[in-house]
């Protein structure tokens, strides 16, 4: 009996779960902790060890200002140095809940900060891009019209030589700059060439696919949108009300900067291959806003940041975010391209009106059980007849003129 006494309190006890400790961690410790760093909160790696009681620990994360209130030295110690910044209290998180958060740090700190770092690579490696064979075929061509026409000159002379040796009167060929019909038909391609060329620097004025300026600070999207995954509207609030997308202020960047000091994600390079030091960047991004990570306070009058507008139309194009976000649903890939994968924005599409009109040929409106499109019987009619299956933003006028220019 005795035996069973002992054994059934100690077979009820739950290991602690780092895997569950993870995901609470994520949830509610994140934006102020970090396991091997200072952030807005101290470091956690051994954090166990530092407080004298585990279960003043527990007390600690459900209420510090009641362990803060009983004059612990540790905590009051702890308040002080961080300029006497309350924690956030989590009264309705369990003891066992803070177990499991305690034991994913205790294996998050045992591994090594610096590792699954990406080695850097080779000069242009990765920044290579397919070359265009244009220019090659161009060539290609002018050396083999060349070719034609001495070998048109060689064909003319030997048949007056064979002329000549049998005896039948054969005039002296024309020189091939002096033809007419050699200098008819030069004129005709340099024409059509010259035409051809003319035609689309005309149509290419004004556009900038492909156009990546150097911005006053490095800013990768495939860190922030890619891979830690913050939603677009976070920065471009706009996109879902407002014609425009809008440029985030400095503020939002700070609502994480004041905590992320350091930059610690894989390795970063320019277009030209170049290594950017994420650190120095977001100590540019203190000095336009007149921040003092030490002090932890601004010190000094901020000034903006003069980020160079990548995507622009012309001034008698209308456009509206929100109207192809909300009532489009289209996703920012479509005009922007794969940009949580780039480092460097840059210009994706051309913006042109026939990409823009062969859009609005393919794309489906949100149709059915839509107030707004209840004007369109004939179209309805013909869904319930079934002799269309969708509507696409054509068939509503969207390939008007009107549409975009008014």
């Amino acid at each position: 009996m005795l035996c069973a006494s002992i054994v059934i309190p100690f077979s009820s006890v739950k290991a602690a779960d780092p895997a569950k400790g993870k995901a609470i961690f994520q949830q509610n410790c994140a934006s102020c902790h970090n396991v091997h760093k200072k952030l807005t909160g101290p470091a956690l790696k051994d954090v166990e060890s530092r407080w004298p009681d585990k279960k003043l620990l527990h007390q600690w994360i459900h209420n510090s200002a009641a362990v803060l209130a009983t004059g612990d030295k540790y905590a009051n110690d702890l308040f002080n140095e961080y300029n006497k910044t309350a924690m956030t209290a989590f009264p309705a998180l369990t003891n066992e809940e803070i177990d499991d958060i305690l034991e994913y740090v205790k294996v998050e700190g045992a591994k090594d900060p610096n590792a699954g770092k990406t080695a850097a690579p080779e000069a242009g490696g990765a920044q290579d891009k397919g070359s265009d064979n244009s220019l090659l075929f161009g060539i290609i061509t002018l050396v083999l019209a060349v070719v034609a026409l001495i070998l048109m000159q060689i064909n003319s002379n030997l048949n007056k030589l064979a002329g000549d040796k049998e005896g039948v009167p054969t005039p002296d060929p024309v020189p091939f700059y002096k033809n007419k019909a050699y200098i008819a038909l030069v004129i005709l391609v340099l024409f059509m060439v010259g035409g051809y060329f003319t035609i689309q620097g005309a149509i290419g004025l004004g556009r900038q696919k492909d156009y990546m300026p150097e911005q006053p600070i490095f800013y990768s999207h495939k860190v922030h949108a890619g891979i830690n995954q913050i939603n677009c509207l976070y920065c471009h609030a706009g996109a879902e009300k407002s014609k425009h997308a809008m440029i985030p202020s400095e503020n939002i960047c700070m609502n994480c900067h004041k905590a992320i000091k350091e930059y610690s994600g894989p390795e970063l390079f320019t277009a030209e291959g170049k290594k950017v030091d994420g650190t120095a960047e977001i100590a540019k991004l203190y000095d336009y806003v007149g921040w003092d990570p030490e002090a932890g306070k601004y010190t000094k009058p901020g000034r903006p940041i003069e980020w160079t507008k990548i995507h622009n139309l012309p001034d008698h194009v209308y456009f509206n975010h929100s109207q192809h976000t909300v009532a489009g649903k289209q996703q920012c890939q479509t005009c922007h391209g794969a940009i949580t994968e780039m480092d460097e924005v840059h210009q994706f599409a051309d913006l042109s009106m026939g990409w823009c009109i062969n859009c609005h040929r393919t794309t489906k409106v949100q149709f059915a059980d839509n107030n707004y499109y209840s004007i369109f019987e004939k179209l309805h009619q013909d869904i319930k007849d079934k002799k269309i299956d969708s509507v696409t933003v054509e068939m509503v006028g969207g390939t008007e003129c009107q549409k975009c220019h008014y």
